[in-house]
């Protein structure tokens, strides 16, 4: 969690018709560092894209359940990216190395009890075969994945071996490209100065290169203030295929409580509305504490952290759903930051003791 530097803006968002699901360019892969060692990917089966039976045929549209065998292609498997608004799902944190059986249960309840679409997944694990289980446990309950390439805080180049063993995995996987819809560089890699806007474009770039043949889109997850400081690094925006935004308006210089925090929210969505060029936008790590810690603390004297507020921001969000459903791209879709304060304290939707710390029901659709 990081602060931010707001200077509240009156304008609003300017609104657009969506911008097509099939518009992202790929390009030959050229680059050995971005490229994997990973397996041969085995033949796909000719298993067509199938029907949940309610009317739904795309993933992971609430309703739609994968099949028993891997379809042949992700041709029409997809949900367009367009009617993908509103809650979306939970972040998730990895660095406990959850096992199979608990990804297995918590994904299950992130679906079933919250009508999840997605899980975006925050930290690291660096455990063989992890993103194995993580596929699994996704594909099994039927929840797309924002992978993340994650780099730390502490200036290291480990961010690049979790890059090659992600692609690895990526490719090997016959189910990878079925459940991860987006791959993030992350978190915050401006805004911690880990990569200059130059050197974090080629790399957004190369992994566009080698992910093409799956047909997996990459972004960088990020505040607007990381762009902001490196004066707008507008070509990272112009090379990501979404742009995946980091909303956690208890650190603006302003913020009060979670139900005044609109203001804050449309200043950094109209900063990234006027310079995305019409892209699928997403609120991915997003939310607002229930506690401070050392590394949670807010820039106002009148920001309040406490269950009320947490719950007060999510229910603005949800009140927020027909703004938020009009906004070029299709719509923002907004995750909840995080799903347990065993994962990060004072941000879980479920306490520690795995009691929801408030009524969570929001909309998916409006």
């Amino acid at each position: 969690m990081f602060p931010l530097l707001l200077t509240l803006l009156s304008a609003v968002l300017v609104f657009a018709s969506p911008f097509p699901p099939d518009s992202r360019v790929h390009h030959d892969p050229t680059s050995n560092s971005s490229q994997s060692n990973a397996p041969a990917v085995p033949a796909p089966s000719t298993v067509p894209p199938p029907s949940s039976g309610d009317g739904t045929q795309c993933f992971p549209a609430i309703g739609f359940r994968t099949p028993s065998q891997v379809p042949g292609s992700t041709k029409g498997w997809w949900c367009d990216p367009a009617t993908e608004y509103a809650f979306v799902g939970f972040s998730y944190e990895v660095t406990a190395c959850q096992g199979l059986s608990q990804l297995q249960k918590e994904f299950a309840d992130i679906r079933n009890t919250f009508h999840s679409r997605y899980v975006r997944l925050y930290g690291a694990c660096d455990r063989d075969g992890f993103y194995d289980d993580i596929i699994k446990a996704a594909w099994d309950n039927s929840l797309g994945v924002h992978a993340l390439i994650w780099f730390g805080f502490d200036g290291t180049d480990e961010w690049k071996r979790r890059r090659d063993t992600l692609f690895g995995a990526l490719h090997s996987n016959p189910k990878a490209k079925f459940v991860t819809r987006v791959v993030q560089f992350g978190s915050e890699p401006l805004f911690d100065s880990v990569l200059s806007p130059e050197v974090l474009t080629e790399q957004v770039l190369a992994a566009k290169r080698n992910l093409s043949s799956l047909g997996i889109p990459v972004t960088v997850s990020e505040l607007a203030y990381g762009y902001q400081k490196n004066g707008g690094a507008q070509v990272v925006l112009d090379a990501l295929d979404s742009i995946n935004i980091h909303m956690l308006p208890f650190f603006a210089q302003t913020a009060s409580s979670g139900d005044q925090a609109w203001p804050l929210v449309l200043n950094d969505l109209t900063w990234f509305n006027n310079r995305g060029k019409g892209k699928k936008m997403y609120l991915d790590e997003n939310g607002w504490p229930s506690v401070t810690s050392p590394g949670v603390q807010p820039n106002s004297p009148n920001a309040v952290a406490s269950i009320s507020s947490e719950h007060a921001y999510y229910t603005l969000l949800d009140q927020h759903c027909h703004d938020l459903k009009k906004v070029v791209g299709g719509g923002i879709g907004w995750f909840a930051h995080i799903y347990s304060d065993d994962q990060e304290p004072g941000y879980g939707i479920y306490d520690t003791s795995g009691r929801l710390k408030f009524p969570f029901a929001p909309r998916t659709s409006c």
